[in-house]
């Protein structure tokens, strides 16, 4: 209809008459007051769309039960002892996780946790076997971690649950010292390290989240776009009493029932796949910079928090090379005890290979810049100290105010072995550096030909 839309229902274009007018200006006093009503009843339909990124999530998945088989005799004219010919049951359908270019977070299963598979149909007359369910396949984006509880038993189950163990207690913390950085105080992804402290920092973010006792085991980590892993096999189907007829078994009645398919309870963690990440305090300009480096359009906007979840953007080089770089929402001091929005998204730069810490070099958060540098390394050493091996480097932003030059030179005394880039993501000042040294870090070197699967 041509009419104007009130609420949600279009309503025609009234009259030209006394009538109309009256009738028209009624439904655009009760439009208008309907609206002001706080209930979301009421409101536009624009309100009711928003953005939801979950990068975590736990489900119940269950897999197909295989179908009966069938204890059916034949029976036909002419021949009332047909004997048996019953048919198998058909398979139950398997969980089957597929890795998706086009899904970008785990909010599906937000509104459906529990995923069911369909059961196989069961045998039937004349050795007719049950239809096979079709397997159910879910979508998830590339670098989904998946871990099984290993202590979760399902409802009815015989036995009992194996004893859960005593939660450890969590280490005093360092006391925090004062130090220069060191180009030599990194950790080369695929050196020589601490097999068990990475292998610990793979499963170190969601158990944190997790129920006091719980025990989880990985059981796939889905990097690469097409990758598929069965999470839950789907039963088999039982026999027909076909298969028990024999010279002195003439008129078996004996049948299988289905095999049920595999349950469980999964945790699903996403960590973007990137070869550089942006940390930074808030304001301190990173989605500024990924704007203006790629074809990301992040929100920009003058307060803190803006970035409320991770995105992904990609540098574009010539011979069709790219680099791709992972905006993550700003840390605060404290984020360890969960100030601000504590560790909630720091997962999505285990896998970088490069960390960039984008400072605030004017200081327009009445800041110092190096002591925002020295606060952020220690709260990604408090997270993961792994992580904070990484080869890393400083991008002085906001260079096109007047402080930054001064608190640039004692930047500079505080770490004079770190590579610093001075820029401007306002006016594009110092970004083709930028370009040139994530190009050489990481695609002439050679470090990122292979995302961090591991981390």
């Amino acid at each position: 209809m041509d009419g104007p839309f009130y609420g949600f229902l279009p309503i025609p274009p009234p009259p030209f008459s006394v009538a109309g007018r009256v009738t028209g200006w009624v439904i655009d006093q009760a439009a208008g007051f309907l609206r002001s009503l706080p209930s979301p009843l009421f409101a536009p339909p624009s309100r009711f769309f928003f953005t939801m990124f979950v990068d975590n999530i736990r489900i119940h998945a269950r897999a197909g039960n295989g179908g009966n088989g069938s204890a059916h005799f034949y029976r036909g004219k002419f021949n009332p002892h047909g004997g048996p010919d019953g048919g198998d049951g058909g398979k139950g359908a398997d969980i089957i996780v597929r890795v998706d270019a086009n899904t970008s977070n785990l909010k599906a299963f937000f509104f459906n946790p529990k995923v069911r598979a369909k059961d196989g149909g069961h045998g039937t007359g004349r050795q007719c076997s049950g239809k096979s369910a079709p397997d159910l396949v879910i979508t998830v984006p590339p670098g989904t971690l998946i871990y099984r509880d290993t202590t979760w038993v399902p409802e009815g189950a015989e036995g009992h649950a194996a004893e859960l163990p005593p939660s450890a207690e969590p280490a005093a913390a360092e006391e925090e010292e004062e130090w220069l950085a060191d180009e030599n105080d990194i950790f080369e992804p695929g050196s020589e390290g601490d097999a068990a402290a990475e292998a610990a920092s793979r499963k170190r973010t969601l158990k944190q989240r997790l129920d006091e006792g719980v025990e989880l085991e990985m059981v796939a980590d889905l990097t690469n776009v097409g990758e598929e892993f069965v999470l839950c096999k789907g039963g088999k189907g039982g026999l027909g009493n076909v298969h028990f007829k024999s010279s002195t078994h003439q008129a078996p009645t004996e049948f299988t029932p289905g095999v049920k398919g595999e349950e469980g309870m999964f945790y699903f963690e996403l960590r973007q796949i990137a070869d550089a990440g942006l940390v930074g305090f808030p304001n301190a300009g990173k989605s500024s910079l990924l704007g203006k480096l790629s074809a990301a359009k992040p929100k920009v906007a003058p307060y803190r928090f803006t970035t409320l979840h991770p995105m992904v953007g990609v540098i574009e080089y010539e011979s069709w090379k790219r680099v791709t770089v992972a905006d993550i929402p700003g840390l605060i001091e404290g984020a360890h005890e969960n100030v601000g929005l504590g560790f909630e998204f720091l997962r999505h730069i285990l896998r970088c290979h490069l960390l960039l810490f984008v400072v605030d070099m004017a200081g327009t958060e009445v800041r110092d810049p190096s002591e925002d540098v020295a606060t952020l390394r220690q709260e990604i050493s408090l997270y993961d100290p792994v992580l904070a091996k990484r080869p890393w480097l400083v991008i002085a932003n906001k260079m096109d105010l007047p402080e930054a030059a001064e608190n640039l030179k004692n930047f500079k005394q505080r770490f004079p072995r770190v590579k610093i880039l001075p820029i401007s993501a306002e006016t594009g000042q110092g970004l083709e550096a930028v370009k040139k040294e994530l190009y050489q870090r990481v695609l002439v070197k050679g470090s990122s030909d292979q995302p961090l699967s591991g981390s």
